[in-house]
């Protein structure tokens, strides 16, 4: 079920034109790229045993040019439009059948990391699937 959520997910962002994604953590990063991050697990969320999953999508872009970098970053991040990933992440949000909803509740961190010994920039995306 959990490698479903991850894939359904990572499906979603794909809609975004020009970025890779990944359901599970790759071995080489090669941006920009949206990694699908399982975070933790509520259970008995509601009366009927409801369950809860939070995960991070996290967008890492190339850090050549920094002004470009930050852009696109940006473009990732607005709340919607084409290269929104919030938009793309809840364009589907019973990741067909999967969950009962999901919501990107926000993006907490936004900067550089290290990964494959470069720097890049990256932002994450906190979202909250109800299954």
């Amino acid at each position: 079920m959990i490698t479903a959520i991850r894939e359904a997910l990572a499906s979603n962002v794909a809609s975004v034109a020009g970025i890779r994604t990944a359901a599970l953590v790759p071995d080489l990063v090669n941006p920009p790229i949206a990694i699908v991050n399982l975070n933790s697990i509520d259970y008995h969320t509601d009366f009927r045993n409801g369950v809860t999953y939070n995960f991070t999508v996290q967008v890492i872009v190339a850090r050549v040019d920094e002004r470009n970098a930050q852009k696109r970053l940006d473009a990732y991040a607005a709340p919607s439009g084409q290269g929104s990933v919030k938009s793309a992440i809840e364009s589907n949000r019973t990741l067909g059948g999967l969950v009962d909803d999901l919501i990107v509740t926000g993006m907490p961190n936004i900067g550089s990391i290290t990964a494959n010994d470069q720097q890049y920039l990256a932002a994450e995306f906190s979202v909250v699937c109800y299954a």
